[in-house]
Parts: C-alpha cells; sequence; structure tokens
C-alpha cells in the first residue's frame, strides 16, 4: 500500500487527511487514538497503545503465577 498524505496547516496547528481505506484497514475511526512508534525500519501507526500492551503482558504473567492466590483472594 503506497500512500502519500499531505500536510496542511489548520488553524495554528498541522493536520493531514486519512483516506478511508486507510483508516478501515487500522479499524480507527473519528475520536480514536493512533500511536506512532519509531522503529529500525521508520515508524510503525497503529491504534493500540505499545506500553499498556506491554504492561498488560507482566499483569498476566504475574496472574498466571499467583492464581492459586487470587483465587483464594476472590472468595473472600
Amino acid at each position: 500500500m503506497g500512500i502519500t498524505l499531505k500536510i496542511r496547516k489548520t488553524g495554528n496547528s498541522l493536520s493531514t487527511i486519512w483516506p478511508k481505506e486507510v483508516l478501515a484497514h487500522l479499524k480507527a475511526k473519528e475520536g480514536d487514538e493512533l500511536f506512532v512508534v519509531e522503529t529500525q525500519h521508520g515508524v510503525h501507526i497503529t491504534r493500540h497503545d505499545p506500553k499498556f500492551e506491554k504492561t498488560m503482558e507482566a499483569a498476566e504473567r504475574v496472574f498466571d503465577r499467583f492464581k492459586n492466590a487470587y483465587r483464594e483472594l476472590a472468595k473472600r
């Protein structure tokens, strides 16, 4: 997919207009947040916050490790 986005002045800010095909591919809609992550190949744009994903992965490891303790606490 090779699409060019033009940067335009909007008031005191800069903006771009995203084609609906790109937004559909990202499953993004008005009001959603997009995250730009720098990679060795350039930038990656995603709807998912990579920091939050890493935090949740760590939390899942903790929950798995102490699942019996959490089960007992839930009974109280």
